[in-house]
C-alpha cells in the first residue's frame, strides 16, 4: 500500500466501483490501518476513496445509460436475464432507486454493479448522484473508522495484509485471463463482421 499510495487507492476504489472484482473495501481498511500507525494521512485516505467511489460508480453509469439496455436484451438471457427481471429491476430502481444506489455500496456484488444498473435502468443522474454521494460517505466513513481504530492494534496489519495479498494471488489471474477472453471474443466477432 505504501508503495502506490492514495493513486493506487484511488485506482483500485474506482475501478471496484466500475464492476472488477478488486478489494476496494479490504484496501481501505489496511490504509486506514497505516493512518492510525502515522504513515499516512486518515483524511487523506477518507477523500480520495470518497472521490474514487463517486467517480467509478458514475462511469459506471455512464456506461450503463449508453450500452447498458442493448446489451442486456441482446446477452441477458445467456446469464438469467429475462425481460420480465429486467422490468422488475427498472421498476424497482425507479421507485426505490436512492435507497438502493445508497445501500448497494455495503454489499459485493451490488457495488460492483450499482451505477451501471442505475443508468441502464434509466435513474435520473442527479438523483443517482446524490445518492452515490451519500452511500460513498456512509461506506468510505465506516471502513475508514473501523481500519483507523483497529489499526491501532498493530498485530492486526499483518493479518489483514495476508488476506489482502491472498485474495490479489486469486482476483488478478483471473482479471487477466477475462480481460483476455473478452479481447479474443470482440477481435473475433469484429473480424467475423468485417
Amino acid at each position: 500500500m505504501r508503495e502506490f499510495g492514495l493513486p493506487g487507492l484511488f485506482f483500485d476504489v474506482m475501478l471496484e466501483a466500475l464492476g472488477l472484482p478488486l478489494p476496494g473495501e479490504t484496501l481501505i481498511i489496511f490504509a486506514s490501518g497505516i493512518a492510525a500507525l502515522g504513515q499516512m494521512n486518515i483524511v487523506g485516505i477518507a477523500v480520495t476513496a470518497f472521490a474514487a467511489a463517486v467517480v467509478g460508480d458514475n462511469i459506471g453509469y455512464l456506461i450503463g445509460r449508453r450500452l447498458g439496455r442493448p446489451l442486456i436484451v441482446h446477452h441477458g438471457s445467456r446469464f438469467g436475464i429475462t425481460h420480465e427481471r429486467l422490468a422488475a429491476a427498472e421498476d424497482l430502481i425507479q421507485k426505490r432507486g436512492p435507497i438502493v444506489v445508497a445501500f448497494a455500496r455495503f454489499f459485493v456484488l451490488l457495488r460492483q454493479l450499482n451505477g451501471i444498473a442505475a443508468g441502464t435502468a434509466g435513474m435520473h443522474w442527479f438523483r443517482f448522484l446524490v445518492a452515490n454521494m451519500i452511500g460513498a460517505a456512509l461506506w468510505v466513513g465506516l471502513w475508514t473508522t473501523v481500519g483507523y481504530h483497529f489499526g491501532k492494534d498493530a498485530s492486526i496489519l499483518p493479518r489483514l495484509w495476508h488476506q489482502l495479498s491472498a485474495v490479489a494471488m486469486f482476483v488478478v489471474p483471473a482479471i487477466i485471463i477475462v480481460m483476455a477472453v473478452a479481447a479474443v471474443l470482440l477481435w473475433r466477432r469484429r473480424g467475423g463482421s468485417a
